[in-house]
């Protein structure tokens, strides 16, 4: 990766490698996690304990291979779990659909099961050898046989092993090879030489696709991207221009929503029903009620509540504020650390002032109030329900309930002026082209 950071904590979708495939471990019922870390262990560990449950952490102080590895995790294996799997840190489309069939196969009486896929190219990929629906070797690319190169179903790398035969499998394996390594793929020839049962199963070939660079993080990414956008629209949301849109690992958007181009979708965000999305908006986590509207051009910043029949124009920022049901903050506003009461209206160029240049203070806006436009909000301040401020106000005090707060200086209007103006200004152009 050419990188300070481990390639495990590199992001698709706004989630570590590592946490989609912790993510889809658990999502496949598994009850424990062991993560074998090795290059920035404690960063590694870090995550993999914010990711995951009942974690547990080994390390591999040396690198001697695959099955050395696993073993790295001696402790957690002894447990004794009815099966262990063993997945890897860069595979980030692996899903829990295909790593229940694994699981399920070992529930069955297989020793061991390997993940396997089915493609045209299969060159430079280990083939997996079956005989009446077992699997009975796996031959590395340069070893096989011009009949076996024919086949096209190939090793995936993860695979299942029984709980009761885990650790026996794992100890057996020996380093008499060129590199003098611990190979994993060798519990397939013992558990065979043992009379155990060998099975394979198969997933789809890109959810096996590992990162080893950053153009594989983008084809990954890409690919998973298309994955989401296919599930929500499958699932009743209209896309209008799909691939224009960026979604993260868990954002929710509900039925009958309408996602126009160039939407960008950070983490923890939530979309009801019948939602609205204008486009180029930028939303990061917040919660967005039904029949909502948002946009064009409408950032919301983490904190954002918005609640139902709600309404963020063009231009707009929120951050921290909750919007009450049918609340509206239509033009080039900035509403931070604030509440907006149910059918307030926000005018054109409202600013809520909230930092003070050391804090961060709350604006509280009633229901059914008007903030004229060009409004500056000096927080912390409170605007009573139906309380009415007057255009071009910096209101520093509190407004009660059903009152009216003009805060501006008194127009003054001096006749014949604009012209003393104009010639002064025209003498500086002409001083200062001259000089």
């Amino acid at each position: 990766m050419r990188s300070a950071r481990s390639k495990v904590l590199h992001e698709v979708a706004g989630l570590s490698l590592l946490g989609h495939v912790m993510g889809a471990a658990g999502e496949a019922g598994g009850t424990a996690q062991a993560v074998v870390v090795g290059r920035a262990a404690e960063q590694v560990g870090a995550e993999a304990r914010r990711c995951g449950h009942n974690v547990t952490i080994a390390e591999q102080t040396e690198r001697l291979g695959t099955g050395h590895a696993v073993l790295a995790a001696r402790q957690a294996i002894a447990e004794g779990y009815d099966d262990v799997l063993v997945l890897f840190g860069d595979t980030p489309l692996i899903t829990p659909q295909s790593l229940k069939p694994l699981r399920a196969a070992l529930a069955e009486g297989a020793a061991v099961a390997v993940m396997g896929f089915r493609t045209s190219q299969p060159d430079g990929y280990g083939r997996l050898v079956e005989v009446d629906g077992e699997l009975v070797a796996i031959r590395e690319d340069k070893d096989a046989s011009e009949e076996e190169r024919k086949i096209t179903f190939c090793n995936g790398g993860i695979m299942g092993l029984s709980g009761s035969k885990a650790l026996e499998l794992l100890e057996a394996i020996g380093n008499d090879n060129a590199k003098g390594e611990y190979y994993l793929t060798d519990c397939v020839a013992i558990a065979r030489e043992r009379g155990l049962k060998v099975v394979a199963t198969q997933a789809d070939e890109e959810e096996l696709i590992g990162v080893n660079d950053r153009n594989e993080l983008a084809r990954v990414e890409a690919l998973w991207q298309a994955r989401k956008r296919r599930e929500l629209m499958e699932a009743g949301v209209s896309l209008q221009a799909p691939g224009s849109v960026h979604f993260s690992f868990d954002t929710v958007i509900g039925a009958d929503s309408r996602i126009e181009p160039d939407v960008w979708f950070g983490p923890g965000v939530r979309v009801g029903a019948n939602v609205h999305i204008r486009a180029f908006s930028h939303i990061e986590g917040a919660e967005i009620g039904d029949h909502a509207v948002i946009g064009p051009f409408a950032r919301l910043r983490p904190g954002t509540r918005m609640a139902e029949k709600t309404k963020i124009g063009n231009f707009c920022e929120t951050k921290n504020t909750s919007v009450e049901a049918g609340a509206k903050i239509n033009h080039l506003s900035y509403i931070g650390d604030a509440r907006v009461g149910a059918a307030a209206n926000i005018g054109a160029g409202t600013i809520t002032c909230n930092y003070d240049g050391l804090n961060k203070h709350f604006t509280d806006i009633g229901a059914n109030a008007f903030v004229g436009t060009g409004s500056a909000l000096v927080a912390p301040v409170s605007i009573g329900d139906g309380a009415y401020i007057a255009s071009g106000s910096v209101i520093t005090q509190d407004v009660p309930a059903n009152a009216m707060a003009v805060a501006r200086g008194r127009q003054v209007n001096k006749d014949g002026h604009a012209r003393t103006i104009r010639a002064r200004n025209e003498q500086f152009k002409r001083d200062r082209q001259k000089g």
